[in-house]
């Protein structure tokens, strides 16, 4: 049965014009496809772990969790570029774009030393976490490695949010593919020591995710200095401190910033709380998060493109747009999540079976049978993690950072929360204690969507241009 003319025109309606589904699309899959060569590089180093011992894998696990913990606060900081350019970009002041950017860039390179002081700190709460020897044998020279090539973490974070911020997000997937491709090819030679390379196992992964980050970094940057942008966003003479321009970034990244910290505060303290309890609880996790990831990151580029467009509309004072780009991206994300409901449901046994070593043993056994249940369990918050990943983004791109930061950061506490209290106070199962945390997970969407309906973000609106002000102060108005 053939639609009729007036629903084809209006589902065109729907996806055309500002802020419809056609825009959103533009520069969210480049976005969506960098995240998700992010997840296949994570992915296919702890596959390739599994391989050597469930106790690589777990490590793996636990020493880039731990990593990424120490560099969120200015990941969360210096990603609030995006919203601020594309302010700038919406407010026909896009000589500024580049400027911001070198303001995020100097505070990755006053962060990268302060990352790295925190190194003797992890490795003293790798131990008090309970966390098995044999696991930590391979878990602290992985974390380190990671933690010094956190710098070009810092700095590819600094230029992508430049092209997120303008809406050209092509060359972000081209650089996130290149490193993805030659991180799953160098880690496969260096894990396993191939051609001739010796056999490093998780050092050779860590030193693989390194290069592979710089490359991806060394493509961002021929992007952003070629004539084009040097031109249009005066990037050769953006490399100067601008005092108000750092203000802003630090008044309306930090909430963001700390918020991103303290989320994973709470997730790698639930990690911790699970990888205590055995090898068996530890490697089903591990696995049961593999699956999570892959649901997830990918999603995280939904969300930066939400931020850029809900920003950008927001800079030119057009909040109807603003609100339909919000819109126009839950639909979206909304049917991504429902197809990916029918793997877990349906094959969650091939799913577990792939990071599983193929000899037989009771241990084995035990594991795969918890993690199908873990598995099996995601599926129900699917769909709330995607309602979470809208709002979320728009909240940010319209300024309202403080509260998302809240609603946020308590709901990730009460995971950490939950699963100590569940295994050292109550003894509970793993399996009673994922049930915990899943139902959790499930009220995280629906707060921040209330957040959203209350329309405050409406009237905390960034002003379109802080540098104008007389006394150097970033403004707030209230829109009528």
């Amino acid at each position: 049965m053939s639609l009729s003319y007036s629903t084809k025109k209006s589902l065109a309606n729907h996806f055309h014009g500002p802020g419809g589904g056609l825009e959103v699309l533009q520069i969210a899959i480049p976005l969506f496809i960098s995240q998700a060569s992010e997840t296949v590089m994570m992915f296919t180093d702890r596959l390739f772990l599994s391989k050597l011992g469930p106790e690589q894998m777990s490590a793996a696990m636990g020493g880039g969790i731990a990593s990424f913990l120490f560099v969120t606060f200015f990941v969360g900081l210096i990603g609030y570029s995006t919203a601020m350019v594309a302010q700038r970009l919406g407010a026909n002041r896009s000589i500024k774009c580049a400027l911001i950017t070198s303001q995020s860039l100097l505070v990755s390179l006053i962060a990268y030393p302060i990352i790295l002081s925190f190194i003797p700190l992890a490795k003293f709460l790798f131990v008090k976490a309970g966390i098995s020897s044999e696991q930590l044998t391979y878990q602290i020279p992985y974390f380190e490695i990671l933690m010094f090539g956190n710098i070009t973490l810092l700095m590819r974070n600094s230029v992508s949010s430049f092209f997120s911020g303008i809406g050209k997000t092509r060359i972000i997937m081209i650089a996130n593919m290149a490193g993805m491709v030659f991180n799953v090819g160098i880690n496969y030679v260096l894990i396993f020591g191939k051609f001739g390379f010796p056999k490093l196992g998780i050092h050779g992964a860590g030193y693989g995710t390194v290069i592979s980050g710089v490359i991806s970094l060394l493509i961002l940057f021929t992007a952003y200095f070629r004539k084009s942008n040097r031109q249009k966003y005066g990037v050769s003479k953006s490399f100067h401190f601008s005092k108000i321009l750092l203000k802003e970034l630090l008044h309306f990244g930090y909430p963001a910033g700390l918020e991103f910290f303290l989320n994973q505060i709470g997730f790698t303290l639930m990690i911790m709380a699970f990888h205590s309890q055995g090898t068996v609880v530890a490697t089903a996790v591990t696995i049961a998060f593999n699956w999570d990831m892959v649901s997830f990151i990918p999603l995280i580029g939904v969300n930066i493109a939400v931020t850029s467009l809900v920003g950008r509309y927001v800079g030119a004072r057009d909040l109807e747009t603003a609100h339909r780009s919000t819109i126009s991206a839950l639909k979206m994300i909304l049917f991504y999540s429902i197809l990916l409901l029918i793997p877990f449901v349906f094959f969650t046994e091939t799913m577990v079976s792939l990071f599983l070593p193929a000899e037989d043993s009771y241990q084995l056994d035990q594991i795969h049978d918890l993690a199908v249940f873990m598995v099996r369990l995601i599926a129900l918050y699917i769909v709330t993690d995607a309602i979470f990943i809208v709002f979320s983004g728009a909240l940010r791109g319209a300024g309202d950072t403080f509260w998302t930061m809240v609603i946020s950061v308590s709901m990730h506490l009460m995971f950490a929360l939950s699963a100590f209290g569940m295994f050292f106070i109550f003894g509970a199962s793993a399996k009673t204690t994922w049930i915990v945390i899943i139902i959790l997970f499930v009220m995280f969407g629906p707060v921040l969507y209330l957040r959203y309906r209350s329309g405050h973000w409406k009237k905390k609106l960034l002003s379109g241009s802080a540098e104008d002000n007389v006394s150097g102060q970033t403004s707030i108005h209230t829109i009528n």
